[in-house]
């Protein structure tokens, strides 16, 4: 599974997408609200991992991601 972190312009927020490995989109959600519909991925119980990779990985760049 891949992510990446899309810089919001404006009124547009910063988003996050999940992708697999065909780089098919798999979730998009706000970069400040990552917590929601996480069950539906499989990757309940990990928000808090996800909120600390969130943070840190830089915006527009495709990083390897596994929970």
């Amino acid at each position: 599974m891949y992510i990446i972190k899309v810089r919001g312009k404006a009124k547009i927020p910063d988003y996050i997408q999940l992708r697999n490995d065909k780089f098919v989109l798999i979730a998009y959600f706000r970069a400040d609200r990552p917590l929601k519909k996480l069950e539906r991925l499989g990757l309940e119980g990990k928000e808090e991992k996800l909120k600390l990779l969130i943070e840190k990985i830089p915006f527009g760049r495709l990083e390897p991601f596994d929970l």
